[in-house]
């Protein structure tokens, strides 16, 4: 990397790490129902709604209730969702006459925004009317990101509250993430994503002739809109004259902003991030990796002031902060360093393949692990495009259970997870109860954490082995070999964790990856945050433990870097296999 690069790094990992504390513990006083600078302006409305939804915002519930209340929430914006998509066509702002989305993918786009997923099996600008991108899928950024962290919070107060079994109230919680979090941090992200020319606006498209004409070669489509292929079993191809441009226009920089800032990550436009529309400048490109890395940083404050030790945060912020920076010098490495067989044809500079050059290769590097890091899924560079080692680090950060900052609320819930298994494996080797915060782990503890860590990895596993073998699914790949694995592992695995990204090469819009698909989304997403509700709920029954001199400190940087390893170790035993036969084969066979 050259200076330019290392200092655009540093500056955006610095400035994440110093809007940690102030944004954490702005966080805590909404959580905590306290008075914040926002109050005088917000209070009122948030009583207002509360008055006309029939909320008793100081009544709260156990965890069954409150999970009902999420699960039952989630189940009307999927149900608006899956309406609003195959009425479309009936309904207001679609100057482009966007005919209805099919049943199949409606249902598998309606469970994906629903669930913070955001995995798109459709160009937007070629489907979606503006109706359906704002009140549709914009709306649905805010509140499936506000739901995660409603769960996030419920089991830091599990952590926090002693011999009770009331965890908050869900609505409350919704109602504050939204109200104070989300959209003032969104509102001041459009405004400076507009400064910067990402459009807002509900023109028509704008069709525009060329210069000069421009052929292409496209794949040929069959009837269900997979590749056709030869009878070597390569695909086929046709040439397009391009005489004209149609320029898309829409309500983007609003999207945009949720987008990044709830680690949604559905695009207005098919190429997304990369799109010039939706990021149009280094500096927009700056700041969208930081609004995906800025509340899953923050919540870690959060939660060591709700407990009442921010150590606590810091050192889970520490082992999130630590596996970025191997991601990402790994993936540099690995583009900076190329093809081998290109570089033979006289090519050197590196992998640009399918990435912008007005971002460059560390920009590039340092989205694509902030995306896949978190549960974002936003993209601004061709993963399909990576060199195999390059592919291979966020498809990792994918699998590991997007716990390198995760999901708003949901990556900090399976960090904790992962604590409470890493907390238990010591207490064994020293021979005394595992505790906490405080707090015995016991057994129903470690059921809780183990469905919540490996419910998405048993899902990709399970679907990537029958895609294998189901010839719609085969036929859908673009590659053979090591690489074509790679892409249906790397859909099963961002469908399951909620990430949203694609590897591309990989025709998703086929009954097999919209139903099995919608399925893995569903199961990615609420399996575990039952489980995480239902172990907040164990863990407020219990009475405090007093630290004593066998209690492990976790606040510490032994422990930090013991839940690293033991984060690592249960990514490779779940995973390194699928990974062999995949990116990892292919890098061997590229070098050799």
């Amino acid at each position: 990397m050259n200076f330019a690069d290392v200092v655009q790094v540093l500056a955006c990992l610095g400035l994440v790490i110093l809007l940690v504390k102030p944004v954490g513990a702005f966080m805590a006083l909404v959580y905590q129902g306290e008075r914040t600078f926002l109050s005088p302006f917000l209070a009122p409305g948030e009583k207002f709604l509360y008055r006309i939804c029939g909320v008793q915002p100081e009544e709260e519930m156990d965890w069954q209730r409150y999970g009902w209340a999420m699960l039952l929430f989630n189940l009307m914006l999927f149900v608006a969702l899956f309406a609003i998509l195959l009425l479309q066509h009936l309904l207001p702002l679609n100057p482009q006459n966007q005919p209805p989305f099919s049943w199949q993918l409606a249902l598998n786009t309606a469970i994906s925004f629903t669930t913070n997923t955001n995995w798109q099996n459709y160009g937007g600008e070629q489907t979606a009317s503006y109706f359906t991108q704002m009140v549709g899928l914009t709306v649905h950024n805010f509140v499936s990101a506000a739901t995660g962290m409603a769960v996030l919070i419920a089991l830091i107060r599990g952590f926090a509250r002693r011999k009770t079994a009331m965890l908050g109230n869900f609505w409350v919680d919704l109602t504050r993430g939204v109200l104070y979090i989300l959209l003032p941090l969104a509102l001041i992200a459009a405004i400076l994503l507009v400064s910067q020319g990402v459009i807002q606006n509900f023109s028509d498209y704008k069709t525009t002739p060329l210069v000069q004409a421009t052929n292409y070669d496209q794949p040929k489509l069959n009837a269900q809109g997979a590749p056709l292929k030869d009878a070597a079993g390569k695909a086929t191809t046709e040439t397009v004259a391009v005489l004209a441009v149609t320029i898309p226009m829409g309500p983007v920089a609003s999207q945009e902003a949720i987008k990044e800032l709830g680690t949604n990550g559905g695009g207005f436009f098919n190429a997304n991030s990369a799109h010039p529309f939706e990021n149009p400048t280094p500096f927009s490109h700056f700041l969208e990796i930081l609004l995906i890395l800025l509340i899953p940083a923050a919540l870690t404050y959060t939660f060591g002031v709700m407990v009442g030790n921010p150590r606590q945060g810091w050192a889970l912020l520490g082992v999130m902060l630590l596996l970025l920076v191997v991601a990402f010098t790994v993936l540099q490495w690995a583009e900076t360093s190329g093809n081998p067989l290109v570089a033979k044809l006289g090519v050197s500079g590196g992998n640009m393949e399918g990435k912008e050059v007005r971002f460059g290769m560390a920009g590039s590097s340092l989205f694509e692990v902030a995306t896949t890091a978190t549960s974002c899924g936003a993209v601004a560079a061709m993963h399909d495009s990576l060199t195999p080692l390059g592919g291979l680090v966020p498809l990792a950060l994918i699998l590991l259970g997007e716990v390198v900052f995760g999901g708003v609320g949901s990556g900090l819930y399976t960090m904790l997870a992962f604590a409470i298994i890493a907390v238990f494996v010591s207490g064994l080797m020293i021979g005394r109860t595992p505790e906490y915060l405080g707090k015995k782990i016991e057994v129903r503890e470690m059921w809780m954490a183990i469905v919540v860590i490996l419910t998405a990895g048993v899902t990709v596993l399970i679907l990537s082995g029958i895609a294998m073998v189901t010839p719609a699914a085969v036929a859908s790949m673009a590659n053979p070999g090591a690489h074509g694995l790679s892409e249906v592992l790397y859909a099963m695995a961002s469908m399951a964790n909620n990430n949203g990204s694609a590897f591309a090469g990989l025709n998703g819009n086929v009954n097999f990856y919209n139903l099995l698909g919608g399925l893995a989304m569903f199961l990615g997403r609420y399996v575990p945050a039952l489980a995480v509700l239902a172990l907040a709920g164990g863990l407020a029954e219990k009475k405090y433990v007093p630290p004593s001199l066998g209690t492990l400190p976790t606040d510490k940087a032994p422990f930090a870097l013991w839940l690293t390893l033991v984060i690592l170790i249960v990514g490779a035993l779940t995973f390194f296999p699928a990974l062999a036969l995949g990116p990892i084969v292919e890098q061997l066979v590229m070098v050799g």
